[in-house]
């Protein structure tokens, strides 16, 4: 009768292991994964809705509202600051009366730096002291209403994924709003250290903090 050899089972499965191992592609480095546009979109979408900025240029905390960033659309949208009086801005992709005509970048240092994207070049800004690091000698910012001097201490990715849903998320609306009312520096001299404080934040802890 003819006797078949049968190997012991732990050395078929060594085998079949170091086979495996010889034939499987090494596994790839860890990486943190990179977002989608369609996830980094969300994301801008998600924070405009959450930090409220439907309750001055539209819509509320609805992006589905009528007028969702669309701008002002009534007086009750005004704020008067002193004797000058400021309007939430068309913040829709539109190119004529809206973002359309800055790029993601002027969006972005208008975020980080309160200035004011029609008269700030699209560069990359690298510091805050007029005429170094591709700030502006002279900066044109923002009408004191909008919070850009809380804005400027969010991540890089946040702001970036803001713009990205002002750009390519919203559809564009024609809506001209009037320019807001102010000085002749457009408040530069509101926005002194003094007053809203160092850019980035101090190091952990301060004389106000326990380590």
């Amino acid at each position: 009768m003819t006797r078949w050899w049968k190997p012991a089972v732990g050395a078929v499965a060594a085998a079949v292991l170091t086979i495996t191992a010889l034939t499987r592609p090494a596994p790839l480095p860890a990486v943190a994964p990179v977002p989608n546009a369609d996830e980094q979109i969300l994301r801008g979408r998600f924070l405009l809705v959450s930090h409220a900025c439907g309750d001055c240029h539209g819509g509320g905390n609805n992006p589905a509202a009528p007028g969702w960033l669309q701008g002002l659309r009534d007086t009750l949208q005004q704020f008067r600051i002193g004797p000058f009086i400021t309007r939430p801005r068309n913040l829709t992709p539109d190119n004529t009366t809206g973002l359309g005509r800055f790029t993601e970048r002027q969006i972005f240092n208008a975020l980080r730096y309160g200035l004011r994207p029609g008269e700030t070049p699209d560069v990359e800004i690298t510091g805050t002291t007029p005429g170094q690091g591709n700030f502006p000698a002279r900066p044109k910012y923002l009408a004191i209403p909008m919070p850009w001097p809380s804005w400027r201490h969010m991540p890089d990715a946040d702001l970036w994924a803001i713009a990205a849903y002002l750009k390519r998320g919203l559809k564009p609306v024609s809506n001209k709003v009037e320019d807001s009312d102010g000085p002749p520096d457009f408040w530069a001299g509101e926005y002194t250290v003094e007053k809203i404080g160092p850019y980035p934040n101090p190091a952990y802890p301060t004389a106000n903090e326990t380590p």
